[in-house]
């Protein structure tokens, strides 16, 4: 079975969604998230859509948009020792109780 590509998922005859929409708060962290990273040098383009093709068909199938270039930062970040999963874990949990 063939992988998916970051450039628009599974091949089908459905039309292409064009209308812009209001990014929540969030999207606009991420989008923010992932230029820091770009001007540090991180990632780049080519990094992150690497990164995105290689979630699993499920996770690519039931993530979002900006969900999708979470997890792929995540993995980046970890593949060049900036953080370890159980750091971001931590944080995460640690903001989620802030949330509460």
């Amino acid at each position: 079975m063939p992988k998916v590509h970051d450039r628009g998922g599974w091949p089908n005859d459905d039309p292409i969604d064009r209308s812009e929409h209001d990014m929540d708060e969030w999207e606009r962290r991420v989008d923010s998230l992932s230029s820091v990273l770009g001007e540090k040098g991180l990632k780049n383009t080519d990094q992150l859509r690497r990164a995105i093709e290689s979630l699993d068909q499920h996770q690519y199938e039931t993530l979002s948009y900006y969900e999708k270039w979470t997890a792929a930062m995540e993995t980046l970040l970890v593949e060049q020792g900036v953080m370890t999963r159980e750091e971001i874990d931590l944080k995460m949990a640690e903001l989620e109780k802030e949330t509460k």
